[in-house]
């Protein structure tokens, strides 16, 4: 039976997409991460997003992480990610560094370039130099993190360089896999990408290995990969209710999936399981199709996130529990114990 070697970290990520008011939103996903470090999860992770409800439900990570910060006392919290080129820099410092405090040293920073190209207009920014701006606006919190003076003289309060080290960059492609290597910071791989029209049957595999290499071969020597892999995943207990509840969630989500410039799957629910990457059904289903991606063969940190099925509440809560129960233990991943974390703090 495939167990992943390399596996060392399990966490939940979420877009705060819930069917429901912005208020409740915001209440599960912090019952979702509460849950996640009941059941002994490494981490957990949030997404920014403006504007678009339907691709992301929380402008104000910063905000939201401290919010979740005060309810937990183990799990990392995580941005996966800041939108930098949307962001002022020396402001993503100051409020990253003091989340991190006050998290006590809980947090983990990833930044990327996305973003709608009409969030960029809305800001007074141009989407064709979102690369140009996401480079010198991590420069610039690198710069402030770790105490170096800005434009001006002024140097951050609080400093907290030790966060340069917990620096992530998401990326599409093998280029991004390169730069984040370079920089030495952690790799954020996503849980479904576009299949290019020449190669519709691509896996997920064939397109996030090659960034893998690139990422790996760009690392300083003595640095440490990190490579996180987030994936979709719904355990139910009852393998038909979790196909039930994917083909009501992936059906509402094919709109959105179509605008991200993703081919246009079958109309089974099968063909559009594969076409989302989705990994679905009671644990046994779920652990079988996880081993078949051979992307996780060589990652550090496995996170999964229950989009685009988003089934209702309490079965988020189920399947995090399913996750940490039954699947992640079968494909390499230990628990952390509470005596562990002391040991390790």
């Amino acid at each position: 039976m495939k167990r992943f070697a390399n596996l060392k970290r399990l966490g939940f990520f979420t877009r705060l997409l819930d069917e429901a008011p912005p208020a409740d939103r915001y209440r599960f996903a912090a019952e979702q991460i509460v849950r996640a470090e009941q059941a002994g999860l490494d981490s957990a992770w949030i997404a920014q997003h403006h504007f678009h409800e339907r691709e992301g439900g929380l402008p104000s990570p910063f905000t939201f992480l401290g919010y979740v910060a005060a309810q937990t006392s183990r799990i990392r919290l995580g941005t996966g990610i800041v939108t930098l080129p949307l962001e002022n820099a020396v402001r993503v410092a100051e409020d990253a560094a003091v989340l991190d405090i006050l998290c006590n040293g809980r947090f983990e920073l990833g930044v990327g370039t996305g973003g709608n190209p009409s969030a960029f207009a809305a800001f007074g920014l141009d989407s064709a130099q979102r690369n140009e701006i996401f480079a010198r606006n991590l420069e610039i919190v690198r710069r402030a993190l770790t105490g170096k003076p800005l434009d001006g003289g002024d140097t951050l309060y609080p400093q907290r360089p030790q966060l340069d080290k917990r620096i992530w960059q998401a990326t599409f492609s093998v280029a991004g896999g390169a730069r984040a290597g370079k920089a030495g910071d952690g790799l954020l791989l996503s849980r479904t990408q576009p299949r290019a029209k020449d190669a519709p049957n691509a896996t997920l595999a064939e397109i996030q290995n090659p960034i893998i290499d690139a990422y790996l071969a760009a690392l300083p020597p003595g640095c440490e990969p990190r490579i996180m892999a987030s994936r979709s995943v719904f355990v139910a207990d009852d393998h038909r209710e979790a196909l039930r509840l994917a083909d009501i969630g992936l059906r509402r989500a094919l709109p959105q999936f179509m605008k991200g410039g993703h081919l246009p799957p079958g109309e089974t629910l099968e063909e559009m399981i594969t076409a989302f990457d989705t990994h679905v059904g009671d644990a046994d289903h779920v652990i079988a199709s996880l081993r078949t991606d051979a992307t996780l063969e060589r990652v550090t940190d496995l996170v999964f996130q229950v989009h685009s099925v988003d089934a209702p509440h309490p079965h988020v809560l189920r399947s995090i529990e399913l996750v940490a129960d039954k699947v992640a233990p079968a494909l390499g991943w230990t628990r952390t114990t509470a005596k562990d974390v002391a040991l390790a703090g």
